[in-house]
């Protein structure tokens, strides 16, 4: 756990990404992937800092993208195999991910058909993104499997004779989930579209596996993928963001104010809406080092950011001692999810970027300043 001395001197706000609880993550994903002979990949959407890229190339198979840009970040700062899926490719856009992508799927058949002759030509994988419809969460907006998602073609609408040239299926159906989730959505998985099987050579489980979360049920995970291998002959891959960099990042903010009005009011340096957005969008409540729910701790505090935006607030939390301008608060679980959604709103400063290296060492990877926010729009 990260410790307040060890950040003493560093400016804030700062994420910091803790190289040695990286590496555990890595360790416990390739050893997933070695028991049960899938294949494992960095879902970049959720973690895409690349100067880590090489270390994380040591334990997994490659990486997925979302569209152009992080498959040519993944292509060229972490090679192996680059897995891209679009809702929809645009023209323009086509032709330019040929080059950094090995395998492309595709999220309906009328883009297979637009697009197949010039995937086939430069020699790609290509696969069929299908939706079980089988919803195993509670947050809709996470979910690819509600009624009427855009994310997938249904059994219903699978064409039978348009298959040739495909040789995987995708699907993906979990957020934060355990195997017996994904169990779930393999059983409908199979009852829709096993009679096809014999014609793909791969599938996709997608991502969602929080298989690095303490009490994730790994050999359940691991017989699953091993029945379905086995049963199908097939390879297996898994893409999960969050199980590579669980844990292993934190958001250092400071104290900015204290305000005293019907409830006590602190306004930190860094912002939920600009560099936590998630807090605002799940929602969630982050962790806090030494920090408490309200009533478990003497002092509690609304947190807030500097940001002109009113709901631009992080949560309640009660702490020991009262808070004063210049302390500093740890946000825990950083390292996903933030980097890659944060934004300049307001002109707000980008956190740094650093990384504690295992022998202890604090190494600055990226600051941010003006120039960061003046040339995104002009």
């Amino acid at each position: 756990m990260m410790d307040l001395h060890t950040l003493s001197g560093i400016r804030t706000p700062c994420y910091v990404v803790d190289e040695a609880k990286l590496v555990d993550n890595l360790k416990l994903l390739d050893a997933v992937r070695r028991e049960a002979g899938c294949r494992i990949l960095l879902a970049q959407k959720a973690f895409s800092m690349h100067a880590v890229y090489p270390l994380i190339a040591r334990y997994l198979d490659g990486t997925t993208a979302s569209g152009l840009h992080e498959a040519r970040l993944g292509y060229e700062y972490f090679g192996k195999e680059t897995h891209v899926f679009s809702p929809a490719y645009q023209v323009e856009d086509f032709a330019a991910l040929l080059k950094y992508a090995d395998h492309l799927i595709f999220n309906s058949f009328s883009q297979w058909i637009q697009f197949r002759e010039q995937a086939l030509a430069a020699g790609k994988t290509c696969g069929l993104r299908v939706n079980p419809q089988r919803s195993t969460q509670k947050q809709t907006i996470y979910d690819p499997c509600t009624p009427d998602s855009r994310l997938g073609v249904i059994r219903k609408a699978f064409r039978p004779d348009l298959l040739t040239g495909l040789s995987g299926l995708h699907f993906h159906c979990l957020c934060e989930q355990d195997a017996d989730a994904l169990e779930q959505v393999l059983a409908a998985f199979e009852a829709q579209f096993a009679a096809f099987m014999p014609l793909f050579s791969w599938v996709n489980f997608g991502g969602g596996h929080h298989i690095t979360r303490p009490g994730y049920q790994t050999d359940r995970l691991v017989r699953l993928i091993r029945r379905f291998r086995q049963q199908y002959k097939v390879d297996v891959y898994l893409e999960p963001g969050e199980a590579v960099a669980l844990d292993a990042g934190y958001l250092v903010a400071s104290v900015v104010d204290v305000l005293h009005h019907d409830i006590d009011l602190a306004i930190l340096d860094t912002s939920a809406t600009c560099h936590m957005p998630d807090v605002l969008e799940m929602p969630y409540r982050p962790r806090i080092t030494g920090a408490g729910k309200p009533g478990e701790k003497e002092h509690l505090y609304r947190l807030g950011g500097p940001t002109c935006l009113a709901g631009d607030l992080i949560g309640d939390y009660s702490f020991d001692q009262p808070l004063s301008p210049g302390d500093r608060l740890v946000f825990q679980d950083m390292a996903i999810y933030t980097m890659v959604k944060n934004n300049t709103f307001n002109g707000m400063q980008l956190p740094d970027i650093m990384l504690l290296e295992r022998n202890g060492a604090l190494r600055l990877v990226r600051r941010f300043g003006y120039e960061d926010f003046r040339s995104r729009l002009s």
